[in-house]
């Protein structure tokens, strides 16, 4: 089969689209016979070395944490899945990854493919909306009447968490830049700031109950937003490289998020797309041959505002 494998680490000339032997699933596992993988930038991180620590890969690896496919066999004991079945999961982060034609998953990891989007569009979803729910329900624990403040916005993690966060019918105030600032009005955001003109401290008028942090913003800029969170409220962080501080003397809590893998929220989303209330949204679709360029294009802030996914059928 076709994979994407580096197998040294360093900037994008390292990944290489070459011919590796189809892997047979063990036990609790399935093959995926692979739709669409999707482009994070934490697989650039992973790739330039910069993860071994919490993300210690195997070389030669395939990135691709995301997959949307159909089942291809099936590993001894895995039930409930079966050949031919559509699925999506965020797949363990230090093993082999999807930007192939078939990946191995562990069967725990995937749910049943929303059938309201195309099934490689669906590998825009796992990995960024579990981050945007995860954020906002498990550690902001927003809830209806409350507000947020999602800094950054415009990226694919905000595009859901704005949604997710309005359909929890929370007051959503959102920063962006031009280039996004109409998809992020569409995604249902009450304001949009622009952070390119606007102080974003200074345009806040009210307090929130929490701000959400997606934007790889300098320590100084973090700290400020401390200052627009109501006592007892909380700063979600996603920019788990840099710590987000806390505000003892006023209650505010500060939480670094790093995404786990959760079938069952997962699920959940999917519920959201097929029923008309959660939108799938893919900026770029890229052929597997061309994820060496993408990475290129990541690194040279080139990128478009949303989700990639590499098809490698394209």
């Amino acid at each position: 089969m076709k994979a994407v494998r580096f197998h040294q680490y360093g900037n994008a000339d390292v990944l290489r689209y070459e011919d590796v032997e189809q892997p047979n699933p063990g036990a609790g596992q399935v093959r995926v016979r692979v739709a669409a993988t999707s482009f994070n930038p934490v697989d650039a991180n992973i790739r330039a070395g910069f993860m071994q620590g919490p993300i210690p890969v195997t070389l030669p690896h395939t990135p691709g944490i995301d997959v949307a496919g159909t089942v291809d066999a099936l590993g001894e004991g895995v039930t409930g899945i079966q050949a031919g079945d559509q699925v999506i999961g965020f797949l363990p982060m230090a093993a082999p990854g999807a930007a192939a034609e078939y990946v191995l998953a562990p069967a725990e990891a995937l749910t049943p493919a929303p059938k309201s989007v195309a099934l490689s569009d669906a590998a825009a979803l796992p990995l960024v909306g579990l981050t945007a729910w995860q954020a906002l329900f498990e550690h902001a624990k927003l809830t209806a009447g409350q507000r947020v403040l999602i800094n950054g916005a415009g990226g694919a993690v905000g595009g859901y968490a704005v949604q997710l966060a309005k359909q929890a019918g929370a007051r959503v105030i959102a920063t962006a830049g031009p280039r996004s600032s109409r998809r992020v009005t569409d995604a249902g955001a009450d304001e949009v700031i622009d952070h390119t003109t606007a102080d974003v401290v200074a345009t806040v008028s009210q307090p929130v109950d929490a701000v959400l942090n997606l934007a790889p913003v300098e320590p100084a800029q973090l700290a400020a937003l401390l200052g627009l969170i109501r006592p007892g409220g909380v700063l979600v962080n996603t920019t788990v490289w840099m710590p987000a501080p806390t505000d003892e003397e006023r209650g505010v809590r500060a939480i670094d998020v790093f995404v786990r893998s959760d079938a069952e929220q997962l699920s959940h989303l999917v519920e959201l797309i097929d029923g008309g209330e959660l939108r799938v949204e893919v900026a770029r679709r890229v052929p597997l041959a061309e994820l060496p360029a993408l990475h290129a294009d990541a690194a040279a802030s080139a990128l478009p505002s949303g989700k990639v996914v590499v098809t490698p059928g394209a």
